[in-house]
């Protein structure tokens, strides 16, 4: 049974920064597509990033065009663990935030519902 638990949300000022983590436990090596999404009260999931495994490379990233520059998501070597290093945190980035993980990517990457496991989220808030 595949698990996927996040954790390192909080509260930073405009500016600050702020690392997610993403455990997956039970078939993760088999996980090629594991992403992150958010979503704040009233909008809809939205896809940040994600990394996808391919036989001859480490990984390539995606980004949102609104994360670009300031996110970096990385996976461990075990490919257990998903992070997103946030840097120049906003206040438009305030939301929870979603881990997601698949076997293999159908669609755009930012097409949350190819995504079967998901966590339960972790809340990010950005206020001064």
């Amino acid at each position: 049974q595949v698990r996927v638990v996040e954790s390192g949300g909080g509260s930073v000022l405009p500016g600050g920064s702020l690392t997610l983590s993403c455990v997956v436990s039970g078939s993760s090596d088999t996980m090629n597509l594991m992403g992150w999404f958010r979503q704040a009260q009233t909008n809809e999931r939205e896809g940040v990033a994600a990394r996808m495994s391919l036989l001859t490379k480490s990984g390539v990233p995606f980004y949102a065009d609104s994360v670009k520059g300031r996110f970096t998501i990385s996976r461990d070597s075990a490919k257990v663990t998903l992070y997103l290093e946030m840097n120049d945190l906003k206040p438009e980035d305030s939301a929870m935030y979603y881990c997601a993980a698949a076997t293999s990517a159908r669609e755009v990457w930012s097409r949350a519902s190819q995504y079967p496991y998901w966590g339960q989220g972790t809340r990010v808030t950005v206020s001064s």
